[in-house]
């Protein structure tokens, strides 16, 4: 019998060897790909819902009348983009009828994810929220859920449409498509609100879904196999439980599937990193403590030092959307030219940096508007460097047998410790030194991520040397 210890898949692994390094020229040449290109248009559909189940929405029902308790509520709707791992191995592995033979598995569950977008925005355009705020709810509930399946589809397929060296790419594409998103989902809705109505603003965002739908018919399906060691280890496992119980086949069936969805995912990140599994994990769950804790305090910050509701608008959404995206296209060049965990530690070293810009900010006596846009760029550029490189070294860790689940465990654990964290913030702010410290404090929360990546960093040079771990 073949013991479990042989089933050590190579995958896309993060700290291994590198891909090959290219010069700025060959790097720029990766946003010229078509699915790189789509990949922007694929990151403008994702990023389209969120603000409509969370800020926007709670505006319109503010407008209405609705009590701050079930304005309130209302937020927990968007708990479906924490728990969407729950889901993802069905997306991995089931197929949907009639769809999948056409369009193949991922863009099959991407575009049945667009339609529940598509008809739940419609349908929460058509629902008056003043006197049928549960339809509301349940319509607002059909958004989320569908939102969150397409970014498990969406993330499957950035990583297995593209080899590696382009994944950092990807990456940028998809932030910038995100952050426009969420400025058309933001203000854009605003707008059209204050021009015509509530209705008449999610009726164009339901309209605006279809720029995913035609993406998704355009572009390609990756050509993805399940790999052979993966059959192997699941018929291991499969063989080994059967060896020691006497279950019925209905019972047996449901193990089969627990086996290949959810455990087997597991088993193969461990065997394929071994003892930097941890380390790995541990750096995933840090990497963005500082940024998701100051982010939490920002606004209170701009207002509490004296700068206007326009003035932050003007400079933290429009010039701040500016950097962002400046910021992901460098975090992408620099990807494909110095490599994936060098980008990913300039970007830790440059947000922990950033932060202490904000410090700083909250020493000056009478803040002027250059002094925030010094502020917002340092923040957002280092940002769009750090999210890019890290979206591109999570795809990176990915086994594509299992690349749904994977990811969706990764990108939660990415954001739950740092979400945490940052319900303290505003105690810290009041009871211990203000906003300086405060941001003294968010600087130091991020070396944790860069010790680690030194450690990781190191052994992957060792690996490239021959020195046994």
């Amino acid at each position: 019998m073949t013991s479990h210890s042989d089933f050590r898949v190579a995958g896309r692994a993060g700290p291994g060897p590198e891909p090959n390094r290219r010069d700025w020229r060959g790097a720029l040449v990766n946003y010229t790909r078509p699915r790189v290109i789509g990949m922007a248009l694929l990151g403008f559909s994702s990023g389209l819902p969120y603000l409509l189940v969370f800020s926007t929405l709670s505006a319109w029902l503010a407008t209405v009348g609705v009590s701050k308790t079930a304005i309130g509520f209302f937020s927990w709707i968007g708990i479906t983009y924490s728990i969407k791992f729950f889901w993802a191995p069905v997306i991995d592995r089931a197929r949907v009828p009639g769809l999948t033979r056409w369009l193949g598995r991922r863009r099959s569950w991407m575009l049945v994810a667009q339609v529940g977008l598509m008809v739940g925005l419609f349908c929460m355009a058509r629902t008056d929220p003043a006197t049928n705020l549960e339809a509301m709810a349940w319509f607002g509930l059909l958004v989320a859920f569908s939102a969150a399946t397409q970014d498990v589809t969406v993330d499957a397929w950035r990583i297995e449409a593209v080899a590696r060296d382009q994944q950092g790419a990807m990456a940028a594409m998809y932030l910038a498509g995100y952050r426009i998103a969420m400025l058309v989902a933001g203000a854009g809705a605003f707008y059209i609100a204050a021009a015509a109505s509530w209705s008449t603003a999610y009726l164009v965002m339901a309209g605006l879904v279809a720029i995913g739908m035609l993406t998704v018919l355009a572009l390609g399906e990756p050509a993805v196999e399940a790999g052979r060691d993966t059959e192997l280890r699941e018929q291991w496992a499969i063989d080994w439980l059967a060896a020691r119980s006497a279950h019925p086949v209905w019972l047996q069936r449901v193990e089969r599937l627990v086996i290949g969805t959810i455990v087997c995912p597991f088993w193969d990140f461990f065997s394929r990193y071994r003892r930097q599994a941890i380390a790995i994990l541990c750096l995933v769950g840090v990497y963005r403590l500082s940024d998701i804790t100051l982010a939490v305090m920002s606004n209170p910050f701009y207002l509490d030092i004296g700068y206007t509701p326009d003035e932050i608008a003007s400079v933290s959404k429009i010039f701040g959307l500016a950097m962002t995206l400046a910021g992901a296209a460098l975090g992408g060049l620099l990807v494909a030219r110095i490599g994936l965990l060098k980008t990913v530690f300039a970007g830790a070293v440059l947000t922990s940096s950033a932060n202490l810009v904000f410090a700083w900010l909250a020493t000056v006596n009478g803040p002027g508007l250059v002094d925030l846009a010094i502020t917002i760029s340092a923040e957002n550029l280092a940002g769009g460097i750090a999210m890019t490189s890290f979206i591109a070294y999570l795809s990176s860790l990915t086994n594509t047998d299992y690349t749904a689940t994977q990811y969706a465990l990764f990108s939660s654990l990415m954001t739950l410790p740092g979400k945490f964290i940052g319900g303290f913030s505003g105690w810290v702010v009041d009871d211990y030194g203000g906003y300086a410290w405060f941001f003294l404090y968010t600087a130091v929360a991020g070396l944790p991520a860069i010790a680690l990546l030194v450690l990781l960093m190191r052994q992957s040079q060792r690996r490239r040397e021959g020195v046994p771990r």
